[in-house]
């Protein structure tokens, strides 16, 4: 008999690579032929071939991500979670053998709702919502940046705003920008919905995701923005998923998941909103641009006020264009004041989520620090939109962080006199000389962005400040808030692929020699053994092979390793079971990359998974700025021979360092 199974973890690290060695073992003990697809964070390994499929018995997946199906069309087909893989692999394997496992079909359900088949504990809207905006963020980074090349280069100021010569090449160069963004919502949508009801929902979802950006369906002049982009996926998806369950008959069946499901989620989803959500959102929003024009001999400092809150709440969406509207009317009155403390609020949010991912390393992970500089860049030119992803990951932090930003900003606009002449917002309207008092404008956008940036540092919570999580990745750690240690995967695999790096003298930061790793013992030494560890707690035990790093010159005594390793064991517990843990952490006072291998006969509580108390405890030191993936590799390697009961009971059993040295130059 022949077996697939293919394992995936939302980290792709440990759990992945720790549910592959466990199937294949228990395939050997039971005597099936076995072969473990991995899906990681450094890719497919071990891909399985047309012919692998068509000779298969069987497929597993113990994953908790989702992977995509279709090739397993009319092959039997169990789902479980990662956590399945690594407990019960015999138990699959078994139940495999026996038949018990249904034919998957094209318009078979998804992974979390196979009957019988155990659930994944992650957030299934979080990570529906993660889908969407994973593949959103690059048609944003297009966008944004074209046009404010084009605005920078060729854009000529008039009272109608910046505007580019049809005849110039920055016109064609900011219309492909625009087009990017044309993509933005549709794209949220589509995947959205595809994550929920797989392929059949992609069609479905992006339908869905342009009739909520286009207005013009339900008589809005805005459209519903990314809100509405994100109801039009959700709901497409669920509508989709809702038709895949209807029992049809078997000659129906080939057509149901590439004509049938399609159409009528894409036909249901689009009369939805045309007629339920999206007609009473254009009477809002004409009521009101309505209010807006009643409130200009009100309070100044409340105008200011709701006009920052409306810029800021959905960049880009119905309310944000109800106020920037309101402002353009008011260029055309001869009152510039409005629109001055709408081009402050308009560039405080992408500035403000553009600085506190590139300064704040503890709330943000190294994939969004890097698009920060991105949404920075589109924050200097007035768009945005580069705020979006971050909104979308973390709407309930990050929404109220930057339209309290806004809002400062708008006021402090307001009391300054700023105008703007031109309908167009952030520096480069100043820059372009069409702001009165400039001082005062970028004095707003300052003070703005500099409450935004300590609001939503304050509020997000610590994503790991070490290298993704060993352990806790499976369904238990997924289940965590917006901005936690779930990331989406490009973020954990950016954090994952840096490992080495040394300090001169000076202790200035420089990038290492590189260091390959094709083994541990090629980053652990017999100085780095100890096999008779004295502390009792993990605090003492943490502090011990800290020490043991200083004594051989991997880490500086001086430095914050310790709080790393400490803020990583907040995020959840290294403590992997099977009396292992594997306390990790990437800091500047790393010198270079290092294993410390330690043995506690006794056991240390490490709040483990399973209960069981730490014994075997490694201890892996990264510098913070390595560009390497050795520090992956080593995770992977201990991973797969940590699952082998021979091997762990050797390691227990070392009487010597070299003994032990000689067991661990085995994992490789």
């Amino acid at each position: 008999m022949k077996i697939l199974a293919i394992t995936s973890c939302p980290n792709g690290i440990a759990h992945t690579y720790m549910a592959a060695e466990n199937l294949q073992k228990a395939g050997a003990k039971l005597g099936v032929e076995m072969k473990v697809e991995t899906q990681g964070s450094i890719g497919v390994e071990n891909q399985f071939t047309e012919q692998d499929i068509r000779e298969a018995d069987g497929i597993i997946i113990a994953a908790d991500k989702t992977v995509v199906k279709d090739r397993f069309v009319g092959k039997k087909l169990l789902v479980v979670g990662v956590q399945d893989g690594i407990r019960r692999p015999e138990e699959l394997i078994q139940r495999m053998m026996k038949g018990d496992v249904p034919v998957y079909q094209a318009q078979s359900k998804s992974a979390e709702d196979t009957t019988g088949e155990k659930k994944p504990k992650q957030n299934p809207i979080y990570r529906h919502l993660m889908n969407g905006v994973s593949y959103m963020v690059p048609f944003i980074v297009i966008g944004g940046l074209l046009i404010a090349i084009a605005l920078t280069m060729g854009g000529v100021k008039t009272p109608g705003g910046l505007v580019i010569p049809d005849d110039s090449i920055w016109k064609t160069i900011e219309s492909i920008g625009a087009a990017a963004f044309t993509f933005m919502v549709p794209i949220l949508a589509g995947f959205i919905a595809m994550s929920i009801a797989d392929r059949p929902g992609l069609a479905p979802g992006m339908v869905g995701g342009f009739i909520a950006a286009n207005g013009s369906f339900y008589g809005s002049e805005a459209g519903a923005g990314f809100i509405g982009g994100i109801i039009a996926g959700f709901l497409a998806g669920y509508v989709a998923l809702a038709i895949k369950k209807i029992k049809v008959p078997r000659s129906l069946q080939p057509i149901m998941p590439i004509i049938v499901i399609p159409v009528l989620a894409s036909l249901v989803v689009g009369l939805i909103f045309v007629f339920v959500i999206g007609a009473p959102v254009a009477d809002l929003f004409e009521a009101l641009t309505v209010w807006l024009a009643g409130m200009q001999g009100t309070s100044s400092i409340l105008l200011a006020l709701i006009l920052g809150a409306m810029i800021s709440f959905d960049m880009g969406g119905p309310v944000n264009k109800v106020a920037f509207l309101f402002g353009s009317a008011m260029i055309g009155e001869g009152n510039y004041e409005i629109m001055g403390q709408i081009a402050v609020a308009i560039c405080v949010p992408p500035i403000a989520m553009g600085l506190a991912a590139m300064i704040n390393k503890r709330k943000f992970t190294p994939s969004e620090r890097e698009a920060g500089k991105a949404t920075f860049t589109m924050g200097l030119f007035g768009i945005t939109e580069g705020a979006i992803p971050f909104a979308a990951q973390d709407p309930l932090r990050v929404i109220p962080s930057i339209m309290v930003g806004s809002m400062t900003g708008s006021v402090i606009a307001m009391l300054g006199n700023v105008g703007d002449s031109v309908a167009h917002g952030g520096p480069i309207v100043a820059v372009l000389g069409a702001v009165d008092h400039v001082l005062m404008f970028f004095l707003a956008v300052m003070v703005g962005a500099a409450v935004s940036v300590i609001m939503v540092s304050l509020l997000k919570k610590n994503v790991a400040a070490v290298t993704p999580a060993v352990v806790g990745e499976g369904a238990e750690a997924v289940a965590k808030p917006a901005g936690a240690e779930a990331a989406p995967a490009a973020a954990v695999a950016a954090d994952a692929t840096e490992a080495a790096s040394a300090e001169n003298s000076n202790g200035t930061t420089k990038e290492a020699s590189a260091i390959r790793v094709e083994k541990l013992t090629d980053i652990v030494t017999p100085d780095l053994i100890n096999l008779n560890l004295a502390g009792t707690t993990q605090d003492a035990v943490i502090d011990e092979m800290i020490a043991v790093l200083e004594r051989n010159g991997a880490v500086r005594a001086d430095g914050d390793f310790k709080q790393a390793i400490l803020a990583r064991e907040q995020e959840s517990s290294t403590g992997i079971g099977m009396n292992i843990a594997i306390p990790h952490g990437k800091s500047d006072a790393v010198l270079k990359p290092s294993v410390v291998f330690g043995i506690q006969q006794d056991g240390v509580d490490w709040k483990s998974l399973d209960g069981s108390e730490a014994k075997l405890i490694f201890m892996i030191a990264v510098p913070r700025n390595s560009k390497q993936n050795a520090h992956l590799k080593v995770l992977q390697m201990l991973s797969r021979k940590l699952m082998d009961d021979d091997f762990r009971e050797a390691l227990l059993a070392v009487t010597s360092k070299e003994e032990a040295y000689r067991l661990l130059d085995q994992v490789q």
